[in-house]
């Protein structure tokens, strides 16, 4: 594994690397990352949401030496968070699974493989040196996802994820109006796309079209990924089924009632992750964060919770952590660095988020990530946070 120890010159936040990613990345691609469903507000109000819960500066306590490292499902990793699952990296640019998978190996940290990934899951997990997890969802074939489950435990992974919010795939306006389409398809509207981003097609050409690769590595043959295909009849039987199959720690992504969370932590579940999919399927829905304390209310305190949906740096983590989230899933921001700057724009939104989150906790009067909690919020905006 080679790292990259020089990071972008041209990052200095994650909005200015959102701005060159913009700018360096065809329309189509760009739109599929940044995009949401319906109005596409919600991923937006995600952030917004985590930006009105503001915390409380505490002064003159000893906060030289600050400790990041936190447990989770009984593996230490370094930092509290990781990379959440995202399909198709590689379209963001060529080779960006490996990145992913050498900055999760440089930090300790998982980096989450999705069903639809560019790379194999035998190949994310060697290239990361272990530090992979696996995602799927449940098609109209289960068998499919069962024999990726066999896969992964044959390749050593020991975490699982079940999306669950994705029954139905939500409208995409930027997505539709784009042509973007899995299986990829090329009209005169995306060569155009292309030809206009010369630096981004090259690459992409060179190191050749990403194909969703645990698809084509199937046992059954070159299974065709249809990005629309039904997924309505995933139930709590279907998640039985898999809390069956698959003997290591299982995650159920994608849950925001509590209601939900104690059906699925009475099945059986080793941890749930808090997310409205990034603003990406139900638009009318509330922002995960706002859906966090109560579902940890519900599950109680002992029980693993994971967040995801609008963290935009260190200081969003801390405000998860400090309402009821153990661990949390970073997304978007990791596209945009890689989209502004490849390698090196990755390093830099990392490091921009792992510096964001030391201070924070230092300003907060504390030098350990694990005694994070609701204390470190300002009363005034804790007391308008509803359960």
């Amino acid at each position: 594994m080679v790292h990259n120890i020089n990071p972008s010159k041209k990052i200095f936040s994650i909005e200015e690397a959102r701005a060159h990613a913009k700018k360096r990345l065809p329309r189509l691609i760009f739109d599929f990352v940044d995009g949401g469903s319906g109005d596409e507000k919600l991923s937006e109000i995600n952030h917004e949401a985590l930006d009105q819960i503001r915390l409380e500066p505490k002064v003159l306590r000893n906060v030289e030496k600050r400790n990041l490292k936190k447990k989770f499902l009984d593996i230490e990793y370094n930092y509290p968070f990781g990379f959440a699952p995202m399909g198709m990296c590689n379209l963001t640019w060529p080779e960006a699974d490996r990145m992913l998978a050498n900055e999760s190996i440089f930090n300790n940290i998982p980096t989450c493989v999705s069903m639809a990934s560019s790379t194999s899951l035998e190949k994310m997990y060697e290239i990361s040196e272990g530090h992979s997890w696996l995602q799927l969802y449940v098609f109209q074939d289960e068998s499919f996802v069962l024999e990726l489950l066999e896969r992964a435990k044959q390749t050593g992974y020991k975490v699982a994820i079940l999306t669950v919010d994705v029954p139905i795939l939500s409208r995409r306006a930027s997505d539709d109006k784009n042509g973007f389409t899995m299986p990829f398809k090329i009209g005169p509207k995306q060569f155009f796309d292309f030809a206009t981003h010369p630096l981004w097609s090259l690459s992409t050409l060179f190191n050749g079209i990403p194909k969703p690769m645990n698809y084509v590595t199937s046992k059954n043959g070159n299974l065709i990924f249809k990005r629309k295909d039904n997924r309505g009849k995933t139930d709590l039987e279907t998640l039985k089924r898999i809390r069956n199959t698959w003997s290591g720690k299982l995650i159920v992504k994608g849950v925001m009632s509590p209601e939900d969370a104690i059906k699925i932590k009475n099945e059986g579940v080793d941890a749930i992750q808090v997310s409205n999919h990034g603003g990406r399927q139900l638009d009318n829905a509330t922002s995960s964060i706002d859906a966090l304390p109560r579902i940890r209310d519900k599950v109680g305190q002992n029980y693993p919770l994971i967040f995801d949906s609008g963290i935009r740096s260190g200081g969003d983590i801390l405000r998860a952590l400090a309402l009821g989230a153990d661990f949390t899933m970073i997304g978007r921001p990791l596209m945009y660095g890689m989209g502004a700057d490849g390698a090196k724009g990755l390093n830099k939104i990392i490091e921009i988020i792992k510096e964001e989150l030391g201070t924070s906790l230092g300003l907060v009067g504390l030098t350990d990530i694990n005694e994070v909690n609701k204390e470190v919020i300002s009363n005034k905006y804790f007391q308008n946070i509803k359960y």
